[in-house]
């Protein structure tokens, strides 16, 4: 996992690539899921068949603490997941940290991978694991980089109705194990909501 992670992390025209690669990605989850929605809503289904994906989207404001800096960094993120009755999907997300940059530095994050869920009445607590790539501008203007990154987290989703969703709590940890001056952690947390397209 740490060479694929090292992949992701390439600078240069390589790193470029990878990153519209990963949202192209999260692109292609989000149309192909429309898509096969719109092609099962047309066909008659048993009532527990769980393959067919239901895609949400939304958006949450961020807190993370990231140990090179020692600061604690926020702003903004958007995520889609696509997960199916049964509970396992996927997601893809996107973290800008722009705000509370007491030394003018910012983090970005492009992520995607896998996400387990389970419904108890209203509230949905998810687990997940995702790989991306993390941009990173070092304090006062010094540098940036662009690095490899792997997401452990989880939170929960509560339902107001059967569209609209609060995100409760997002918790996550990620790893930079390639860092410039060895290997780096964050963790954060995002409360936002979430609304079901189909």
């Amino acid at each position: 996992m740490t060479g694929l992670v090292a992949l992701c992390g390439k600078s240069g025209r390589q790193g470029r690539m990878l990153r519209r690669i990963l949202m192209a990605l999260m692109a292609a989850v989000l149309l192909a899921s429309l898509t096969g929605a719109r092609a099962a809503r047309s066909q008659v289904a048993p009532a527990a068949d769980g393959g067919s994906f239901r895609v949400s989207a939304g958006g949450a404001a961020s807190l993370f603490h990231l140990s090179y800096t020692q600061h604690n960094l926020s702003g903004y993120s958007f995520f889609v997941d696509a997960d199916t009755i049964r509970g396992l999907g996927l997601e893809g997300e996107a973290h800008w940290l722009r705000l509370r940059n007491l030394s003018g530095e910012h983090v970005e994050t492009y992520s995607a991978g896998v996400r387990y869920h389970r419904i108890w009445g209203k509230a949905q607590p998810y687990g997940k694991l995702l790989i991306g790539i993390g941009d990173l501008s070092f304090p006062y203007g010094y540098a940036t980089g662009r690095y490899g990154v792997w997401t452990m987290g989880g939170g929960l989703d509560y339902s107001l109705n059967h569209r609209v969703y609060v995100r409760v709590i997002d918790a996550e940890y990620q790893s930079w194990p390639e860092f410039t001056f060895g290997s780096i952690s964050s963790y954060g947390i995002s409360v936002g909501v979430k609304i079901r397209l189909h």
